[in-house]
């Protein structure tokens, strides 16, 4: 995980492109999205879409699964979940710091990706 600072470019949607990268992660992959559709110019702002868009559909899966598997996966779900909501806390906190916060594999990808959207 790691964490750079710095001033994010502009955002096309005329809001702070910080407030724009924490918006992005307000309601998942559902704002993911539509920030990602909406957003022509600051990478910040469509790295932080993309990372919320494969955070949130990583732990929708994930709790799937879980809910599939009798007894440990219920009780793995109990740990999963508060462990995403504090996640989710955490890279909205970041975003709005200015923080481009990447998180292990989800980061590089979404960083990379950030590029061609």
């Amino acid at each position: 995980m790691s964490s750079a600072s710095f001033e994010p470019d502009r955002s096309s949607t005329g809001i702070d492109p910080k407030v724009a990268a924490l918006l992005a992660y307000f309601l998942g992959f559902i704002t993911g999205i539509i920030f990602l559709v909406v957003e022509k110019q600051s990478r910040f702002v469509k790295f932080h879409a993309l990372q919320s868009i494969a955070v949130s559909v990583v732990f929708i899966v994930l709790n799937l699964i879980l809910g599939f598997i009798p007894i440990i996966g219920w009780l793995l779900g109990l740990i999963v979940t508060p462990v995403g909501f504090i996640l989710w806390i955490a890279l909205m906190l970041l975003a709005l710091q200015g923080k481009r916060f990447k998180l292990p594999y989800i980061g590089d990808w979404a960083e990379q990706q950030s590029s061609r959207f």
